[in-house]
């Protein structure tokens, strides 16, 4: 190999290994946030960083679904300083750093090793692409709509813009996360129209005079935006757009935004008896036993899904007319109160849940493709089966 060549390959090698080990814990989390919003979370709920400095170099991700101090030593062996969680460590919260409970005990071990520990909660929850989502797809649903949505999710932005700037501001506003509807994007509605202002003599108008009413050639520009996104897109339209004082109004619409909410319902492409079903359901999650309820006569087509404690969405799923609901944590008594013509099947509550692993995994990579990302080998599951 010609020795220029050689320099220069290792002259670019040089550059990109001094970027790849100056990725920060913060990098990571900044790309997990706009994948997974934390203002997504239900409001009991602790998501987010549980310990740890975002300043912190990254030497290695390992995902879990719940973090033991069995995780945490995995993590050290794998030269991971990074664990990323489904479930947090506390949804309370620790007002002492004493005793020894669990959390208390994990706290401390993660701050003593310098581990920082990020979860992903009701965040993951609530979107349709998340842990009842990725469960659907092993199961091999079609048309997969959310069962029940999240309210007053949608808001609709409605501004006026100079007709030259329209362009700019509208392009500004669907980088910020506007304009988004189902799978189509940079969706507006536009109409030409003439404003007017006039400002005293304190203000510096892009157009016109001072103290004189001016009268300029408008588009009023109408968006949707999911609520979360409510201040991204309004630092984005104050910055793009040209004038001194923006006029802009958001609406709170009741629409539902199909991609946001908990549970999911869709369909299988071929029915199936319902035996084989909870065969196939009992392999594909690894559970020791599936509790259920009576079978329906028919044959299992529509299926509704809630991964973790799901029981509270049975009467959706009933409303829905799904013909089996699977979850985890169903109680007892609810199991006298189903209907004939629905199947309740209770997996577990971490067998629902595992997949989420696998969730955070390709998310991740997508951004990092080249970065130390592991699974845990831990079964963080509590609940032990004797058979």
């Amino acid at each position: 190999m010609p020795r220029l060549l050689l320099t220069g390959l290792l002259f670019f090698f040089t550059i990109f290994k001094d970027m790849f080990q100056n990725i920060k814990i913060k990098d990571v989390i900044s790309y997990l946030e706009k994948e997974i919003p934390l203002a997504l979370q239900e409001d009991y709920d602790n998501c987010g960083l549980q310990t740890g400095d975002p300043e912190d170099v990254l030497s290695g991700i390992l995902i879990t679904l719940d973090v033991t101090p069995e995780v945490i030593e995995e993590a050290l062996q794998k030269k991971c300083n990074f664990i990323i969680s489904h479930h947090p460590i506390t949804l309370t919260g620790i007002k002492k750093m004493t005793g020894d409970t669990m959390p208390v005990k994990i706290f401390k071990e993660a701050l003593t090793r310098k581990i920082s520990i990020y979860s992903i909660h009701t965040n993951i929850d609530g979107l349709k692409k998340g842990v009842s989502g990725i469960l659907g797809q092993k199961l091999g649903l079609i048309n997969i709509k959310i069962l029940s949505y999240t309210k007053k999710s949608l808001l609709k932005l409605v501004t006026f813009v100079p007709a030259e700037h329209a362009d700019k501001v509208r392009n500004a506003l669907f980088e910020a996360g506007a304009g988004k509807i189902g799978n189509y994007e940079s969706c507006s509605y536009n109409i030409y129209g003439e404003g007017t202002f006039c400002g005293d003599e304190t203000t510096n108008p892009y157009v016109g005079n001072k103290g004189e009413i001016h009268f300029e050639k408008e588009i009023r520009i109408e968006t949707v935006l999911p609520a979360y996104q409510q201040n991204n897109v309004l630092k984005a339209l104050l910055s793009a757009h040209p004038y001194e004082e923006v006029a802009y109004d958001f609406y709170q619409l009741e629409n539902n935004w199909e991609e946001a909410g908990i549970g999911i319902i869709g369909e299988l492409k071929e029915p199936e008896k319902p035996i084989d079903f909870l065969k196939r359901l009992k392999e594909i999650t690894n559970s020791a036993f599936i509790k259920h309820s009576q079978p329906p006569d028919n044959q299992i087509k529509k299926i509704a899904v809630c991964g973790g404690s799901g029981s509270f969405l049975i009467p959706n799923a009933i409303s829905a007319k799904a013909d089996v609901f699977i979850t985890g944590d169903v109680k007892y008594h609810q199991f006298f109160d189903i209907p004939a013509n629905i199947m309740i099947a209770d997996i577990g509550h971490y067998e629902s849940e595992q997949f989420s692993k696998e969730l955070f995994f390709a998310i991740i990579t997508k951004k990092f493709p080249n970065f130390a990302v592991h699974f845990s080998e831990v079964n963080s599951n509590p609940i032990k089966y004797f058979s």
